[in-house]
């Protein structure tokens, strides 16, 4: 690892989508090093003594070595290689790594409407600021990526820089959900609710007969199945027959009563008016605009 770190302007341009990438960097501390580095701008820079708050967010990737972390939000905690570190704006805080091992680290900083949005609606949050993906080989392509995007500084890099940033995010929670479902059993029961939604969407059948089905109680299947995919077992159902839907309407002739009876609908009405809440098109205007040549 070559120890790099760039501040970058970022215009108003830039920052009406709703992201900008403010600083990014990798350094390699070594056990009994001083830390941070010295040459970091005055608002940045900080020991731990001292504490430090910033007015942005940064997302912090350690990828070997370790260490400790404390915030406002979170009491002291040991962070080991394979954790996202998460700083939020206004929060006091301070991290450093352990003096017999030191540590890489990979960070980011960022700023706007987007990442505003994930907290506030709790996909991220200071009380949980350190998350652990483990060795992550799309994550830590995403940090190269940024990495060698603000070292080259081209135009328009900044819209390039902050989808991959978006991307990292996305990465980081699709890595958590999948390290923290509890046991191969429930990942069993999560794959077999799956195929049995997928082989009865022409049935007459419920979240609560697959839970009968698979021996567990509805609640506790609801609670697991959301957990794990993001949707309770009744709208990943219901969007399994809407994509389905999708398709007899792109590919077949069939009426639109045949195909919501064929997808056991309570009418054709119905039907439609689901089709609409989660396309934004009724099932005719959805077909007629698959069948446009233009």
């Amino acid at each position: 690892m070559i120890n790099f770190y760039k501040y970058l302007p970022v215009s108003r341009e830039d920052e009406n989508w709703g992201l900008s990438v403010l600083n990014a960097g990798c350094t390699r501390t070594e056990a009994s090093d001083y830390y941070p580095y010295e040459g970091h701008p005055a608002p940045h820079n900080f020991n731990w003594n001292t504490w430090r708050i910033l007015q942005e967010y940064q997302i912090i990737y350690i990828t070997n070595g370790q260490g400790i972390f404390e915030s406002s939000s979170l009491k002291q905690t040991r962070v080991k290689a394979g954790t996202i570190i998460i700083l939020f704006p206004n929060e006091r805080h301070r991290y450093k790594p352990d003096h017999q091992t030191g540590w890489d680290e990979y960070w980011v900083g960022l700023k706007g409407n987007i990442i505003d949005n994930l907290v506030n609606s709790g996909y991220l949050s200071p009380e949980k600021p350190c998350l652990y993906v483990g060795f992550n080989e799309t994550i830590f392509n995403l940090y190269n990526c940024i990495i060698e995007r603000t070292k080259e500084e081209k135009q328009g890099y900044q819209p390039l820089v902050s989808g991959a940033v978006l991307h990292l995010i996305g990465a980081c929670h699709a890595a958590i959900k999948q390290t923290t479902a509890e046991n191969k059993e429930e990942e069993t029961i999560i794959n077999q609710s799956m195929l049995l939604f997928r082989s009865n969407i022409s049935n007459s059948y419920s979240p609560q007969l697959a839970a009968q089905q698979l021996n567990i109680g509805y609640s506790s299947f609801r609670k697991l199945f959301k957990n794990y995919t993001g949707l309770s077992p009744g709208q990943y159902y219901l969007q399994l027959k809407i994509e389905k839907a999708k398709e007899m309407l792109c590919g077949t002739n069939l009426p639109i009563k045949e195909i919501s009876i064929e997808l056991n609908f309570d009418s054709s009405f119905y039907f439609s008016k689901i089709f609409k809440k989660k396309t934004g098109l009724k099932p005719t205007d959805y077909r007629r605009r698959s069948q446009d040549p233009a």
